[in-house]
């Protein structure tokens, strides 16, 4: 069985902070499921406002467009529209290969 990869283009300027970039976005899941089992919806919305913010920034579009969709279910309330969120971004780190220009 061949692992799905995606691939994000990286300017070369930031190659060094990537690798702690990566990883913060690890604990950032973890943090946003903890929130999640607690139904902690002020938790979620901060955390994926900050997604919005970040993603961006470092060329990572589906980061920010997770952090929205995130976010703007936290203030509807909508923990069952949170869910399958959370799956999505955690699976995309985990497919997530960056490459340099």
């Amino acid at each position: 069985m061949v692992e799905e990869t995606l691939t994000i283009v990286v300017d070369r300027d930031i190659e060094d902070l990537i690798p702690n970039f990566m990883r913060n976005r690890q604990r950032e899941v973890e943090a946003l499921l903890s929130a999640y089992a607690q139904s902690d919806l002020g938790q979620l919305q901060q955390i994926s406002h900050r997604m919005r913010g970040v993603g961006e920034s470092y060329g990572f579009t589906t980061i920010s467009l997770l952090g929205k969709d995130i976010e703007e279910a936290a203030k509807r309330s909508n923990l069952h529209a949170i869910e399958p969120l959370l799956q999505r971004y955690a699976e995309f780190l985990s497919k997530v290969r960056v490459v340099y220009h």
